[in-house]
């Protein structure tokens, strides 16, 4: 990886990490400290790598100049209780902090930093913004793109969570099985959006970006780990995760450009990872609780076993029940791609346009595939519609490519 793709790239995977580590060692109760520290080392990084190279192991490097920033706060600043906790005291300014990044503390804090960020005083949604912006590292712009809303909203919600955390005393707590119950779905939510945006991105130029994919898995099993967090959800979600894993490297072409499901070759999907994703199902269901994380994780099941009878039927019957638990316009245009599989198209056509998603360009990307074999003209028009509609530069070529197909024909 060059350099210049390096820095993004860590910034991603080991911002968040640093910011935990430092919140969860000190008890910090103002985040943005830990975030200035983590900030800065990242600076020292461009600077410094910049002149000397990339160090043999970036990761480490980062870890050890965070430490060191971290002692020198401490040790030049006047030590107030506002900032650390009360056993460090403001007269003895030559105690230092002793941690270490090591894997289990790194995923210790995170899993704390989860939990605390998902505060009952913050609204559910702002909660989730707060962590996709803390842990995930998201910007404004791709949270927006989460949560199908605009830029204006997102920030007025982070302003909110992040006053409440300021005022509110902010310090991340030990796990009580109590709040980790009534935190829980939005901790889950929040890692289904951030893998969400990896497999599917709109904010980038590549449609698949495996490092939110791995990072929301790592995160995730993070979670199944815990005794406290390894419940049936969160190994379904784990599943999910698993099983759309597998596809990556059959769903685009060397140019990046997506590949449908069914033209996809599936001799390059990762059976290592469809056996997780079976194990984790299987864990799922240790119990009677079915949430969209079980269904959706069987629609996924479903998609990556070869081909048996009646598969579309199960994909619908499964989608017929995640729409009534939790209605969304993908699942809605997911449900009637597998409505026209299982009835054909001409009613796949009748249902999808019941739906009025007329602003969605998913909306008209499917019902040009539907109509490409009926009406060439109206398929066109809605694969048109459809680049009008979308902020993918990756989308609008694979779209473009099928009207110049039909066109031809």
């Amino acid at each position: 990886m060059q350099q210049h793709e390096l820095i993004p790239h860590l910034f991603r995977t080991e911002y968040s990490k640093i910011v935990a580590v430092l919140c969860h060692s000190f008890d910090l109760k103002h985040l943005e400290i830990a975030e200035d520290i983590a900030s800065d080392t990242f600076l020292k990084a461009a600077e410094t790598w910049g002149i000397k190279g990339v160090p043999e192991n970036p990761a480490a490097w980062l870890y050890a100049v965070a430490k060191n920033k971290t002692k020198d706060y401490f040790r030049h600043n006047a030590v107030r209780e506002k900032q650390v906790k009360e056993t460090i005291r403001s007269n003895n300014v030559e105690t230092e902090p002793d941690f270490e990044f090591t894997h289990q503390n790194i995923a210790d804090s995170q899993l704390s930093m989860i939990f605390s960020v998902c505060d009952g005083d913050i609204s559910p949604d702002a909660q989730i913004c707060l962590a996709l912006q803390i842990l995930c590292g998201f910007s404004v712009e791709e949270i927006a793109n989460a949560f199908l809303t605009n830029l204006a909203t997102v920030k007025k919600r982070l302003q909110r969570a992040r006053a409440v955390l300021r005022n509110g005393n902010f310090h991340i707590k030990t796990l009580v099985e109590t709040e980790i119950k009534t935190r829980s779905d939005n901790v889950l939510k929040t890692l289904y959006l951030l893998f969400n945006e990896g497999y599917f991105s709109k904010t980038n130029n590549q449609l698949i970006r495996k490092d939110l994919c791995s990072e929301a898995i790592r995160l995730t099993s993070i979670l199944v780990g815990n005794a406290l967090t390894n419940t049936p959800q969160t190994n379904a979600l784990l599943a999910l995760m698993y099983f759309q894993s597998s596809r990556f490297d059959a769903r685009t072409d060397e140019i990046g450009e997506v590949i449908l499901l069914e033209d996809q070759d599936k001799s390059l999907w990762d059976n290592e990872l469809i056996e997780r994703g079976n194990h984790y199902l299987v864990n799922a269901f240790h119990g009677n609780e079915v949430s969209k994380y079980h269904l959706e994780a069987a629609i996924a099941y479903w998609h990556t076993t070869p081909t048996p009878e009646r598969k579309w039927e199960n994909i619908l019957t499964l989608y017929n029940q995640l729409i009534l638990i939790e209605y969304s316009p993908v699942t809605a245009l997911n449900r009637t791609f597998a409505f026209a599989k299982v009835y054909g198209t001409e009613k796949g056509i009748q249902e999808a346009e019941k739906l009025h998603l007329n602003n969605s360009s998913p909306y008209h990307s499917l019902l040009g595939y539907l109509y490409a074999n009926l009406d060439i003209d109206k398929s066109i028009d809605h694969y048109e519609q459809a680049i009008a509609l979308t902020n993918s530069r990756i989308e609008r070529q694979t779209l473009t490519k099928e009207v110049e197909r039909l066109k031809r024909r």
